[in-house]
């Protein structure tokens, strides 16, 4: 159940799209002065080196951000790119960082993060990461941790929900747990990642959610060939509550990025 580890996949075209969307939506919520929450349930380690053995294993940065890099398909100041090179300047030129990171270069001071890991390896990598960072990282269920918290202080924010979907029931799970936090926080922005995968078991999983008919929704799907023989992943998924402003425009913007690649 604890068995996957971010580092064999991060900066692929998931990543991208996933990470694209997120800055975007964290770079218009820190325009206003008010500040705000920033919630994710399954972190990772926070901070990944591409060139390590894991991720040169599987090659999947080089046909993800790798190549949108090369090809300048992203502009120099799409927050995505800028916080990615602001973790570089202070890790390294092939460091990546996932997602807590990314929100760490994107919040301001008087926001607050919460992240939780529950891999116990994963945990105290992020939790050294974080370290320089005003972050509350926890070792526990990220689910358990959002019921927990909502409604958060402050109450504006975001919450990311990025599972690994390595439990069978977690497709089930998840459109109810978003539904009870969003009771409970009718103003936040609830972010979902999901993989598309070749048996397409993640279409039940979003026709409940629709069925729930939440606010302001947002859902954005991007294909791509397999990273690999055999490789089941072909294509990836964000579906957000409360969807910020400008963020069709970015979609729109990733749908022809992808149709470029």
């Amino acid at each position: 159940m604890l068995s996957y580890q971010h580092i064999y996949h991060a900066g692929n075209l998931a990543d991208v799209q996933k990470h694209a969307l997120l800055c975007t939506m964290l770079g218009y919520l820190t325009q206003k002065d008010k500040p705000l929450s920033y919630l994710e349930t399954h972190s990772g380690r926070g901070l990944y080196q591409l060139d390590a053995p894991e991720a040169v294993k599987t090659g999947e940065a080089a046909v993800g951000i790798d190549l949108i890099k090369a090809r300048g398909l992203l502009p120099a100041d799409h927050p995505y790119l800028q916080a990615l090179e602001r973790v570089r300047d202070a890790h390294g030129k092939r460091a990546y960082p996932g997602s807590p990171l990314l929100a760490a270069e994107s919040l301001r001071p008087q926001d607050k993060m919460h992240l939780a890991e529950l891999h116990p390896q994963e945990h105290a990598a992020l939790d050294y990461v974080m370290s320089p960072y005003d972050a509350y990282v926890v070792k526990k269920d990220g689910l358990t941790m959002a019921q927990s918290l909502c409604p958060p202080q402050p109450r504006r924010g975001l919450l990311l929900i990025d599972p690994s979907y390595e439990v069978k029931d977690e497709y089930e799970a998840i459109p109810k747990a978003i539904g009870q936090i969003h009771r409970k926080w009718n103003v936040g922005v609830i972010a979902l990642w999901y993989p598309i995968l070749t048996d397409d078991r993640h279409t039940h999983m979003l026709a409940t959610l629709e069925a729930l008919s939440l606010p302001k929704t947002l859902r954005h799907e991007v294909r791509f060939p397999p990273a690999r023989e055999g490789h089941r992943m072909v294509g990836s998924g964000m579906f957000v509550v409360n969807a910020p402003w400008g963020l069709e425009d970015e979609a729109a913007r990733l749908d022809r990025v992808f149709a470029a690649l």
